[in-house]
């Protein structure tokens, strides 16, 4: 991505019509505008946590003055207005869902408190379950049955819904949560419950567990449902809202909302599933690969490792890590959010806790620990001055010289020195009987290992070999870390973009539209006829180009993939393996199978009985291809701006150069060690490390690798 423009003088006033991403974070909402010409200029404001609209609309009025124009003018030539927001994770994580009331199936009700006995941690049987979303005395159910094979094994009796609906009523609940048994196969009784309750029901909320999650597993289903429909009253509302804001302020077209998958919708699509909102922040970081996949092929890559990228986007208290192998992200149903179990298509991602915010300390056995628990915006890093008086990651960095003291580079902080030392120095230095310097080598060492493990947990554990891969360092903190974290990895070298705390921001700007369609299908592949992959692929077909038609596009401008969820019998997960979705080979989905298998697991049951569990697939519509600017080009070998003692792993304490990032212009390179200062980051070159600018803008460093 180009460099972020200065927008001060007319003559760098962006050239119409742009696209705006807009990403809401807990600390910081990041605005991205990028324009017919490939330019582009980035906003960071403040959030607001109660009320989220608040800081995209305050971004919009940012990014307006920063550009000299009015705020309609801003909004009437955009032609993309992307949005991914953290709202409904907090939702979840604060606990201010809706009131939910729960109709099951009669002598399943307690399904959802029952839960499938599994923990995160099976040697942690302390530690309590998350409070059940919806209490006994709300969980409610009516006879009736559909059985395991689509066939009604006893007729619906609704007469008790009416007495069901008036307790509601009169308990003040919001929502309504319907999970039937075995409605993944046939919905009939669930819809039927749903038609008789919006009749009676003044209130919106309806969510029906085949609609939001058609997957087999009852417990898992009816997860989803609920923790949808406590999610709609405040989603819905908040996502209307500001589109209807934005509409009155001059944008003409209606936002476009990330999903969990990496896509994105319209509010009228989510408006029955915000359940699929859970990852809409982090998730945008799919289109931001895309993006950047182009420049990483085109720098040298081997032809077998074009397309595979690690992100590693570090903010102020979370990494999270995602891999595209050979172009594709892979997804997943299962997701956890503040203990509860959710069933939605989402990118498989990692997150861990540790930024620039993570608070290091030492526990009562003597050892320094560092996070998970951040120091959040407020008060934030001890060396914020906002009264913070723990040590953090920052403060290391600070302390060890990798931060300038005084005013950032962006000019939006003013960071103590003196503040950081006496944190570091109280509550790690003295316990530990080291120097300050000693104890914040110690923490960036221990946050590096973390996050060494992050990367190595979502490539080496899915069968992925990190020297194959690029890695992209982003987020704020992100580029501090990139290189010393690929050398640990073997990765060869490290992509940081120019705007890299704005990852998610940027990668909105180049999602796709995208929907997911599921159909249960279950049978050995060997005796299953070919004509019930045929017609069921065929059916999904036709659901997803009539939604797709509703976002806009034509059938032509469709995309399709097929893909088939496999297993061998008693195994608890599938693998998804591509298909045709018209003609099917089976010769070639066992080899396809086996071959991922393998990759997984390091061997195979070749000729062993693979199962069919369900039909996947995935409808895309591309919103446009955004331009990527030049930069200007180098003006010689650059100077550095100053100089001064940092502390590098392997190596201490090394003079190093200092590098104002606006000066660096494609074709110019430099050797480690040496720091560049961005407005939204620092990258941390080390010793034997060479970065050079590529023609875009952004950075990339050769890594020495470690012994």
């Amino acid at each position: 991505m180009s460099q972020s423009e200065s927008s001060s003088l007319s003559s760098n006033r962006p050239t119409a019509p742009w696209r705006i991403g807009v990403d809401v974070g807990g600390t910081f909402t990041d605005l991205v505008l990028a324009d017919a010409e490939g330019r582009v200029w980035v906003a960071k404001v403040p959030s607001v946590p109660s009320d989220p609209s608040a800081g995209v609309l305050s971004a919009v009025q940012r990014i307006s003055v920063d550009l000299g124009l009015p705020k309609s003018e801003i909004l009437t030539n955009c032609s993309l207005f992307v949005h991914g927001s953290t709202i409904a994770t907090n939702t979840m994580l604060e606990g201010k869902g809706a009131k939910v009331g729960l109709i099951a199936t009669e002598g399943f009700r307690d399904t959802i408190e029952i839960r499938r006995g599994l923990r995160s941690d099976q040697w942690n049987h302390r530690e309590p379950y998350a409070p059940v979303l919806v209490p006994r005395h709300l969980r409610r159910s009516v006879p009736g049955r559909i059985d395991a094979d689509g066939t009604e094994y006893e007729t619906l009796d609704t007469t008790s819904l009416d007495e069901i609906l008036t307790d509601f009523k009169g308990q003040e609940v919001e929502a309504i949560a319907v999970a039937l048994m075995n409605s993944f196969v046939d919905d009939r009784h669930e819809q039927e419950v749903a038609d008789l309750i919006q009749e009676d029901w003044p209130k919106d909320w309806v969510s029906c567990s085949a609609d939001v999650s058609p997957l087999m597993g009852e417990y898992e289903r009816t997860s989803t449902a609920v923790v949808n429909a406590a999610l709609s009253p405040r989603i819905v509302k908040y996502l209307r809202s500001l589109d209807a804001e934005l509409t009155a302020e001059g944008l003409s077209r209606p936002i476009l909302l990330v999903q969990s998958n990496g896509g994105a919708a319209s509010v009228d699509q989510l408006a029955s599933r915000p359940v699929n909102l859970l990852l809409s922040g982090p998730a945008a970081a799919v289109g931001a690969l895309n993006l950047y996949r182009r420049a990483v092929d085109q720098a040298g890559v081997a032809e077998e490792d074009k397309g595979n990228l690690i992100s590693m986007e570090i903010g102020g208290t979370s990494c999270d890590v995602l891999l595209m192998s050979n172009g594709e992200i892979a997804t997943r149903d299962d997701v956890d959010i503040a203990g509860y179990h959710v069933s939605t298509p989402a990118i498989d991602i990692h997150t861990i806790g540790a930024g620039g915010g993570t608070i290091a300390g030492v526990d009562d056995a003597g050892l320094l620990f560092v996070g998970p628990e951040g120091a959040g915006a407020d008060p934030g890093p001890a060396c914020y001055g906002s009264g913070g008086t723990l040590p953090t990651v920052t403060d290391a960095h600070l302390v060890l010289g990798r931060l300038r003291p005084g005013k950032s580079a962006g000019g939006t902080l003013d960071l103590d020195l003196d503040a950081a030392r006496e944190a570091i120095d109280i509550h790690v230095a003295q316990k530990l009987e080291m120097s300050i310097e000693d104890a914040a080598a110690g923490i960036i060492e221990l946050v590096e290992q973390h996050l060494l493990s992050a990367v190595e947990h979502i490539s080496i554990e899915r069968g992925h070999s990190p020297r194959r891969f690029t890695l992209v360092a982003a987020g704020g903190a992100g580029p501090m870390h990139g290189a010393s974290v690929a050398a640990g990895l073997g990765c060869a070298r490290v992509h940081i973009p120019r705007d890299a705390g704005a990852l998610c921001a940027i990668g909105m700007l180049h999602a796709d539209v995208r929907q997911d369609f599921t159909r249960f299908l279950l049978g050995a592949i060997d005796e299953l006829p070919t004509d019930a992959l045929v017609e069921g692929f065929k059916s999904l077909s036709q659901r997803a180009l009539g939604v797709m038609a509703e976002e806009g596009f034509d059938e032509q401008e469709v995309t399709l993939n097929y893909e088939l969820e496999l297993h061998h019998p008693g195994q608890l997960w599938s693998i998804r393996v591509p298909v045709d979705g018209h003609h099917f080979d089976l010769d070639v989905i066992r080899s396809a199978f086996e071959a991922e298998y393998r990759r997984l697991y390091g061997h195979a049951q070749e000729e062993g009985t693979i199962m069919l569990s369900s039909l996947r697939l995935t409808a895309r519509g591309s919103t446009g291809e955004v331009q990527i600017a030049a930069g200007s080009p180098s003006q010689g070998a650059p100077e550095p701006i100053d100089r001064r003692s940092v502390w590098f792993p392997g190596a201490g304490w090394v003079e190093t150069a200092i590098h104002d990032g606006s000066l660096l212009h494609p074709g110019d390179t430099l050797e480690g060690p040496a720091l560049i200062e961005e407005a939204t980051t620092t990258v941390v070159t080390r010793p034997g490390d060479r970065l050079w600018v590529d023609d875009s803008g952004d950075f990339f460093v050769e890594v020495a690798q470690t012994e």
